[in-house]
């Protein structure tokens, strides 16, 4: 079994100050520091053993800081030689995708062999979407149009496209992808809402799990997504999962940490994504999902918002860590997972050494874990 890492740069700290519009004002912990701490453990992912590195897409508040999801993992390749590099996710309605086409081409050729692999979105976020100047209500017709484009950029030497939302002359991107069409058979979606499940299976991307709900229900989702595939003639697909990891020498020790800096990492999600607010979800049309879960979530307590969140994830010595990793897999079916070190505003030295202690004791009997597919 692969395990991945994924950084994305969170500057929770800076929440009071964003929320205050108080700009006059120093920042507790200014962005670029979170970025050398970020790449400071970014850089420990190829020497410690882990088989690749990724990073998600997000834009204008201090929930997660990478814009430009292509560019950090081109950036971390130059500092590599040894891992793969995937996405988790770039949010297509947001982009031009002939311009994403090229540059996921650029950074193909400079892996040298390494896999890319594309995990794709259409985004939930009403400041991301109201900032790029793209109507929400527009998010899946713009991405099942981008999709396609995508796929004729990479996939074709010469492509055109006449749809709603993109228009494209005849062209031919350069440089051409040194994957060829190998890169179409590395895309994946993720998704908040169960009503893309069948979207992303007809779309025939893979699933990709970023986990806002318990596994069970995730791997109900995943019999739903091969159950749809199946109705088409195609074989079954194996999910990568996300996971947030904090492995310690005892789990009262995992336990405190991980409540703490996990529940400050849901806090920071509900106020990036508007999580309180289920109107704006109503209004935009295709979110009805999140509205829903924003009226949920209006009737529980944060405690208990928090350890539905925690109790899922990774935590506790790295004998619990595989324990979890393995009911995950035996659940889910998954092929790989993408843990999650860094989140809230954990101080970096702590990450570091749940880190390192994870890739001594966990990471080696993990890898050597088959990823066997669910069978029902």
């Amino acid at each position: 079994m692969r395990f991945g890492v994924t950084f994305f740069m969170q500057n929770y700290e800076d929440w009071g100050r964003y929320d205050a519009k108080a700009y006059d004002q120093p920042a507790r912990t200014a962005d670029w520091q979170v970025y050398e701490d970020g790449v400071r453990l970014a850089s420990l992912v190829e020497p410690l053993g882990f088989d690749s590195l990724w990073t998600v897409e997000h834009h204008f508040t201090p929930y997660t800081m990478v814009p430009n999801p292509l560019q950090f993992l081109t950036f971390m390749a130059g500092r590599t030689t040894r891992i793969d590099f995937g996405t988790m996710v770039i949010v297509l309605p947001w982009h031009d995708p002939v311009q994403v086409a090229e540059e996921i081409a650029i950074l193909d050729n400079l892996l040298e062999g390494r896999q890319l692999t594309l995990g794709l979105g259409r985004g939930a976020g009403r400041v991301e979407f109201e900032g790029m100047r793209i109507p929400m209500g527009e998010s899946r017709g713009r991405f099942l149009e981008a999709l396609e484009v995508l796929r004729l950029a990479l996939g074709e030497e010469t492509f055109s496209f006449d749809g709603e939302y993109y228009q494209v002359p005849q062209m031919s991107i350069r440089p051409r992808p040194r994957s060829g069409k190998a890169l179409l058979d590395r895309m994946y979606c993720a998704w908040g809402s169960p009503e893309t499940v069948p979207l992303a299976a007809n779309a025939g991307l893979a699933p990709l799990f970023i986990p806002q709900k318990g596994w069970d229900e995730i791997a109900a989702e995943v019999q739903l997504f091969n159950s749809v595939r199946a109705e088409r003639g195609w074989e079954p697909q194996q999910p990568t999962i996300v996971c947030w990891v904090y492995c310690a020498e005892t789990d009262d020790e995992a336990w405190d940490v991980a409540r703490q800096y996990m529940g400050n990492y849901v806090n920071s999600a509900y106020r990036h994504y508007e999580i309180f607010d289920a109107e704006h979800f109503e209004k935009a049309g295709g979110y009805e999902f999140y509205a829903q879960i924003a009226r949920q979530r209006a009737q529980v307590s944060d405690d208990v918002a928090l350890n539905a969140f925690a109790g899922v994830q990774v935590w506790g010595t790295p004998e619990r860590c595989i324990e979890a990793l393995r009911n995950i897999q035996r659940t889910t079916g998954s092929a790989e997972f993408v843990g999650v070190f860094n989140y809230g505003d954990l101080p970096v030295d702590l990450a570091e050494k749940s880190m390192r202690l994870f890739a001594d004791k966990v990471l080696p009997v993990m890898q050597q874990e088959e990823a066997a597919p669910v069978l029902r």
